[in-house]
């Protein structure tokens, strides 16, 4: 069951990150073409209509940047919906106008709507993946956490697979890992440092391995942490990178450890998975991993010489 929800999750994600660039690239030819926009879509071109397709073009670009830049998009989605009645109100309007071609103006409807109807599914479907998660996250002492974080890289989906799926080079870019060792042929060993100066480790499995596209793990049955993740690489339109969508789940179990992995792991968790893949950019665009004396993890990468941070 957990199986099935977090695939259904990520192809939500998945299609909200689509919905997103879709966004953007609608708003950009909203902006910077709308003359043509309008007549493509068979509303008569005026001065007015320009200047209604440029507002509605800034919206579009700001519906789309939230969507791909935030953890929990579902707000922004519904943002979409609502831009998609204004949307479909607008274009009902114009056909009451005797300069419009209507043929054109229907063919326009129908894609707006078929959107539309992707819209609401995907904000659907996120904002009860957000419900879950919170319930999860705050509706026990010992509940799980889930962070889920993106970033753009100007390698190519290949590389960056590849960077991850060699899953012995996760500890030089996940600060809280010491080592990963491969112990099968979906099996791995791993070891983390928590508080105190202490270890813990356990087992885990690949789940799935989609070559150049996604992978996922999870830990096995009985270890003192009960953890999976998963990476997604999606090609950047234009061959412009690949943008690296990272979600991090964990419960760690009772007693002294479990609540040393519970502190660190929940110890600003966003801004850790952050850290981690300002790391793996580095470490795939330049090959090496750089730090300045105010990152949050001292001694992070020890075997890195030590300079300035990546910016995000």
């Amino acid at each position: 069951m957990a199986t099935r929800e977090r695939s259904q999750n990520s192809a939500s994600e998945r299609l909200a990150n689509g919905l997103g660039w879709f966004s953007v690239g609608l708003g950009l030819a909203e902006v910077a073409a709308p003359g043509k926009l309008a007549e493509l879509i068979g509303i008569r071109d005026k001065s007015a209509t320009r200047a209604m397709l440029r507002v509605y073009g800034l919206r579009e670009i700001a519906a789309g940047v939230g969507i791909l830049s935030q953890t929990q998009p579902a707000t922004w989605l519904w943002g979409r919906v609502a831009g998609d009645i204004l949307d479909l109100s607008t274009m009902g309007s114009a056909f009451a106008s005797r300069h419009t071609d209507r043929a054109r103006l229907g063919t326009a409807t129908a894609a707006v709507l078929g959107v539309t109807a992707l819209d609401v599914l995907c904000a659907q479907q996120l904002s009860r993946s957000a419900e879950v998660s919170g319930n999860g996250a705050h509706g026990r002492p010992d509940a799980g956490t889930r962070v889920t974080k993106t970033i753009i890289t100007n390698r190519a989906p290949e590389e960056a697979y590849g960077l991850w799926r060699e899953l012995t080079n996760l500890p030089k870019f996940m600060s809280h890992l010491e080592s990963v060792q491969v112990t099968g042929d979906k099996r791995s060993h791993w070891v983390a440092k928590v508080p105190g100066g202490k270890t813990v480790e356990w087992d885990a499995e690949t789940v799935a391995d989609e070559p150049n596209r996604r992978i996922a793990w999870c830990s096995l049955e009985g270890s003192d942490i009960q953890h999976s993740g998963s990476v997604e690489f999606e090609a950047v339109p234009h061959g412009r990178g690949t943008l690296v969508r990272v979600e991090i789940d964990f419960s760690p179990r009772g007693g002294a450890i479990g609540a040393a992995i519970a502190k660190l792991f929940r110890a600003a968790p966003k801004l850790h998975l952050e850290q981690d893949l300002r790391a793996f950019r580095q470490l795939l665009e330049t090959g090496e991993v750089v730090q300045s004396d105010a990152s949050i993890h001292p001694g992070m990468h020890p075997a890195q010489p030590a300079a300035r941070e990546a910016t995000a």
